[in-house]
């Protein structure tokens, strides 16, 4: 079995921006709209406009850790980079949980929906088939992977703005509050902000990917630049779309009532859109699942690279890269093995989870972004600006400040469950430092792709007449 250390550097800007939605997935919205209704208590405008901008603050703070450390591992690597190694790898132990179980909530939805359509046929024969083909699709390369996810990331755009058409079309003719302009969304009486930020730590979800997007740092072509930009891009795609979509919701349907939580997005197109739109929802939505697992797969994969590389996970394992696609592809294999996880577990549970995880993730790279920028005040780097104040402080500050907040206020069964998983990663970091006796094995692999990248950008700017 031959090893290979060096992911292939491929990935444009607007490949990026699609592997981001693809993992968020647009169609998530409906997909988790029955318990997002329940935990918001029908408020889902307000919780997710207060989602965007806790996600707002804190994507700032990965774009920031994005610039400063390009290379894949996200919250892992910029912890252990920025603050300790060993509270790095706790933060990625935790960052997992998320990982490892967004691959499950594409199966699980996938294997409802379809079951729904064909009763006879087991949600567990379409989910052990749906891991077969994302595992396939995903070890060919994170190329073939990204081309689909633009494709299926399209078309549900097309859906959400067809969607979007025939509830303005059913307000103008006197639908609902039979109304397209209202404070109504915002300004219900009944409404409270713990009512609201309970609901923003459900929907937050819906915004995970910007993560997802710097575990492919090493794959994008000057990650610098492009992975920042791509954050933002897909925070503003996904806040608006979901906005809106919920705020004419609530005019077309303002005490809208379901059966099942789980297939309440369908109920809600029905009354909206009728049997025709109901069939394109079926389609469309059953290509955002298919997609959503796509991205998460190789997401997770990238993680469990990096950690493999690092030699916190059994390195010849986890860090093995095949030579010819240049992809992990054992990790691949090990994240759908688990994927099939799917077919005892609840979509409510998992979701839950993949929440706790991200939101532990989102609190520590704000922490990350506060850390460097003391420690290069003290040093002299960081000069006494207002806009480094705000970027490196302020903004940082209130990002930590929000997810913290949205962090407690998941249910408690999701906090003992989050914190015995921390446990379990405690209980193996000091397996690995001997009682937490001696460091973390360090990755030289890491550190030569920064030190490679610095010496290139210093020949390119010495460079002269053409000469390197």
């Amino acid at each position: 079995m031959n090893e290979g250390t060096e992911l292939k550097r491929t990935l444009t800007l607007f490949q990026v921006v699609m592997l981001g939605l693809a993992w968020n997935t647009p169609m998530i919205y409906f997909s988790v709209f029955g318990v997002a209704y329940e935990g918001s208590s029908g408020f889902l405008t307000p919780a997710y406009a207060v989602a965007v901008l806790a996600v707002l603050f804190t994507g700032a703070s990965y774009a920031v850790m994005a610039k400063k450390l390009p290379i894949s591992g996200s919250a892992y690597t910029f912890v252990k980079k920025t603050m300790n190694p060993k509270l790095g790898f706790v933060v990625g132990w935790v960052l997992l949980l998320n990982y490892l179980f967004a691959p499950i909530i594409a199966c699980i939805t996938f294997g409802i929906f379809l079951n729904a359509q064909f009763p006879s046929i087991p949600p567990s024969v379409w989910i052990i088939g749906l891991t077969v083909i994302l595992a396939v699709i995903t070890i060919f390369g994170v190329n073939s992977s990204a081309n689909i996810s633009s494709i299926f990331v399209m078309l549900q755009l097309i859906f959400i703005v067809v969607f979007s058409l025939f509830m303005i079309h059913g307000l103008l003719n006197g639908a609902g509050t039979g109304t397209v302009l209202s404070m109504q969304p915002f300004l219900e009486s009944e409404m409270s902000l713990s009512i609201v930020l309970a609901g923003a730590s459900i929907v937050i979800f819906s915004f995970l990917g910007f993560d997802t997007m710097t575990t492919l740092s090493e794959e994008t072509i000057n990650p610098k630049k492009t992975i920042p930009r791509a954050i933002f891009i897909m925070i503003a795609i996904v806040g608006v779309l979901h906005v809106i979509t919920s705020y004419f919701i609530q005019l077309i349907v303002p005490n809208f009532t379901f059966q099942n939580p789980d297939s309440a997005a369908l109920e809600l197109v029905s009354v909206v859109g009728g049997s025709l739109l109901s069939s394109f929802f079926i389609t469309v939505l059953i290509a955002a699942i298919f997609t959503q697992g796509l991205a998460s797969v190789t997401a997770v994969s990238r993680l469990l690279f990096v950690m493999g590389r690092d030699s916190i996970l059994p390195k010849k394992f986890f860090g093995y890269i095949h030579p010819k696609y240049k992809t992990p592809v054992l990790n691949i294999i090990f994240s759908s093995v688990v994927a099939l996880l799917a077919i005892f577990i609840t979509i409510d549970v998992a979701l839950r989870f993949v929440n706790f995880g991200a939101l532990t993730a989102f609190f520590f790279v704000n922490l990350c972004v506060i850390t460097l920028y003391f420690s290069n005040k003290k040093k002299g780097a960081e000069r006494a600006t207002f806009k480094s104040k705000f970027v490196n402080l302020i903004s940082p500050l209130i990002g930590a400040a929000f997810i913290a907040w949205l962090l407690f206020l998941l249910d408690l069964p999701t906090l003992i469950g989050g914190f015995t998983w921390v446990a379990v990663g405690l209980l193996y970091l000091a397996y690995l430092t001997k009682g937490f006796k001696r460091p973390l094995p360090e990755s030289e692999a890491s550190e030569n792709i920064i030190i490679n990248r610095r010496q290139k950008s210093r020949i390119m700017r010495g460079g002269s007449g053409g000469q390197v």
